[in-house]
């Protein structure tokens, strides 16, 4: 052993300062092809035989074991801990619920998705204000809420909103006025639940003495 290689293992640092062999850092045919293989690796495509057919008509002249061994560090490469993002369903209910109540963790990651998401802070925003509107009967604000949605790019809102105008005086007055046909609603589910629990099987005259004895 030579005295520059004693001195070359003596100096080094980290074990990756060693890795200047001939065989390191080599020119490959693969360079060129490299980041549309990583963007397809990103989007979620991992087979090595897929990419390498998409490469080769990119140009790409060399062989499909040269593309599997690149996707194979990726495949073996250790890979950051990330928190698992919450789900639609978690994430509506965030929306919809009242803001009090959400534990400070729900509220950070609610502020976090609104940040990262112009689309998600503008809904948000929306179902919010439209929420107190309906709870303190504020209906003389509905044509602003309605001017205000018809501003962003959120078509789900868009199409309640042409919903809304088509009968504009009956909302208004919904979100207005103090009566509500909550309670006909909730005979009229009542009576439909008891029809389901007889199939079909009586005449009309017993379903009317359960309704009725009710």
């Amino acid at each position: 052993m030579t005295w520059r290689t004693v001195k070359q293992l003596a100096d080094a640092a980290a074990p990756e300062e060693l890795f200047t062999g001939q065989w390191q850092n080599r020119p490959s045919v693969l360079d060129d092809y490299k980041p549309n293989l990583d963007d397809r690796w990103n989007e979620g495509c991992t087979n090595a035989w897929k990419l390498w057919q998409e490469t080769v008509p990119l140009g790409y002249k060399g062989s499909y074991q040269r593309v599997r061994a690149y996707l194979h560090k990726k495949r073996t490469a250790p890979r950051p801990v990330i928190a698992r993002p919450p789900s639609p369903r978690t994430v509506s209910g965030w929306i919809l619920s009242r803001p009090e109540p959400l534990t400070e963790p729900e509220q950070i990651q609610l502020k976090t998705l609104r940040t990262h998401c112009p689309e998600l802070d503008a809904l948000t925003r929306h179902v919010r204000s439209f929420a107190i509107m309906l709870t303190l009967r504020q209906g003389e604000h509905l044509p602003a809420w309605l001017d205000a949605v018809r501003q962003d790019d959120l078509p789900s809102l868009h199409t309640l909103a042409a919903g809304i105008d088509r009968d504009l005086d009956a909302v208004t007055a919904g979100l207005t006025l103090p009566w509500s046909s909550g309670a006909v609603e909730g005979h009229v589910n009542r009576i439909k639940m008891l029809r389901r629990q007889m199939f079909g099987r009586a005449s009309f005259s017993l379903p009317r003495k359960r309704v009725l004895l009710a």
